[in-house]
């Protein structure tokens, strides 16, 4: 069916009229997953065109979130084991995701939200790091939230959050022997990445692959997952649509 019959559209429209608002996600997670295998499939496009029309749909994405005034979304573009791939391969994304950062603050500004760069910008490139840390610096406050997770690895927080909470207790004088018992589940959350908002509800992933690969490790134990079949650059809002109503539809019981 093509995108712009005027049949898909009524049935767009439809799928969003349906859906409950009182039963959307407050945070979702969504996994950018599928730019190379979309290069790959018959589109004849060259990595760094797909990695340019998966930032594009990125901004798509945030515009419908926005529409449907999702409290907070976070969005994986790039992970710390991404990191290991040969740098020719890289330096394409890293300048694609330069020039994404570049855009972050006039976007942020017209949809009214707040931007943060989460992950270790230590391992990234010099100037993609400089980019983060500007882009994050020149974003106002806004209604609700954007977390853009950069160099991101889910084992990595909880290690960050762990040695943040030590830090802590051995500053607040805490000794050897008490640091154990000082130690527990509320210390570790108020050290993540996203400590000032709450827990995804609803988490994402592109391109046919059914696992989180340490997304949000900590944080998505309790959240629902829907996995669709479309690669990133071509994910439509009618497939976002989809998995909002999939969400809705279920029971949560928050391991009850």
């Amino acid at each position: 069916m093509a995108l712009s019959t005027p049949l898909y559209k009524a049935y767009e429209h439809r799928l969003l009229n349906a859906l409950p608002k009182d039963r959307l996600p407050g945070h979702i997670g969504v996994i950018l997953d599928g730019h190379r295998r979309f290069a790959r499939s018959g589109n004849h496009v060259s990595y760094t065109s797909a990695y340019r029309s998966g930032m594009a749909k990125l901004q798509e994405f945030l515009g419908w979130c926005a529409q449907l005034k999702i409290p907070a979304v976070t969005a994986w573009v790039l992970s710390t084991d991404n990191l290991q791939r040969p740098q020719e391969e890289l330096e394409p994304y890293f300048a694609v995701l330069i020039d994404l950062l570049k855009d972050l603050p006039e976007l942020a500004s017209r949809l009214g939200c707040s931007v943060q760069v989460i992950g270790s910008l230590d391992l990234l490139p010099d100037g993609l790091a400089a980019a983060a840390k500007e882009a994050a610096q020149r974003t106002p406050a806004g209604s609700w939230h954007f977390n853009l997770a950069l160099g991101y690895g889910g084992r990595q927080e909880i290690v960050d959050a762990c040695r943040g909470l030590v830090s802590e207790l051995v500053a607040a004088g805490k000794s050897q022997d008490e640091l154990a018992e000082c130690i527990d589940s509320a210390g570790l959350a108020g050290h993540l990445y996203t400590a000032d908002m709450p827990d995804p509800d609803l988490v994402i992933r592109t391109s046919g692959e059914t696992r989180l690969s340490g997304f949000l490790l900590w944080q998505s134990a309790y959240a629902e997952c829907v996995f669709v079949d479309p690669y990133w650059p071509e994910f439509r809002r009618v497939d976002f649509i989809r998995a909002l109503r999939d969400y809705a539809r279920r029971e949560r019981r928050f391991g009850q």
